[in-house]
């Protein structure tokens, strides 16, 4: 049933057509990853064995989802930036991901920490998953960031996000070696 829809939107994506293209897939990856925490929390909670951590959980469960909702929203909306034909209203879409996917991307650790250890494969994946949709996101802000003429404005951002993509990539590899020797990879 769920096919359907993401055999459309994948059509769509592969089809002749300006839009929905990198961004919104971007977008939508990263949505993929906050449903994962989500299930992975949805998992855990009411178990006993991890009934100490049932608050941060809860906490981490709000923020997830209102990540996935935030990404859902994006998806469409980089289809609108880009039909805009404004490069500035089509890089504030990748910057938003870009952002939302660094919020997101600190509740890993935690979460394969206080999470549901049968579910701690889902926790790598969605790191993997939420670093890809950064990185996605990231080269569609430095592709529109070129035909924006503000010097400036394209440095403070380009400083900003590579700061975010190296703590990026350093959240995924403590994530992975925890769960690393958990799973025994």
């Amino acid at each position: 049933m769920y096919a359907e829809t993401l055999k459309k939107y994948c059509d769509d994506l592969a089809a002749r057509i300006p839009a929905p293209g990198g961004g919104s897939a971007a977008a939508a990856c990263a949505a993929l990853a906050a449903a994962l925490n989500s299930k992975v929390v949805n998992y855990t909670l009411g178990k006993p064995v991890y009934a100490k951590h049932e608050k941060e959980l809860q906490g981490i469960l709000e923020r997830s989802e209102k990540l996935r909702l935030e990404f859902l929203n994006l998806v469409d909306l980089d289809v609108v930036a880009f039909q805009s034909k404004d490069p500035r209203k089509a890089m504030d879409i990748p910057l938003m991901v870009c952002r939302l996917c660094y919020e997101g991307a600190k509740i890993y650790l935690p979460l394969a920490k206080k999470g549901n250890i049968k579910l701690i494969s889902d926790v790598a994946v969605a790191t993997v998953v939420l670093e890809a949709a950064f990185s996605s996101s990231y080269y569609n802000v430095l592709i529109n960031l070129k035909y924006i003429d503000d010097p400036k404005f394209a440095q403070k951002v380009k400083k900003e996000l590579q700061t975010k993509k190296r703590a990026m990539a350093r959240i995924r590899k403590v994530t992975e070696v925890y769960v690393g020797k958990i799973i025994g990879g």
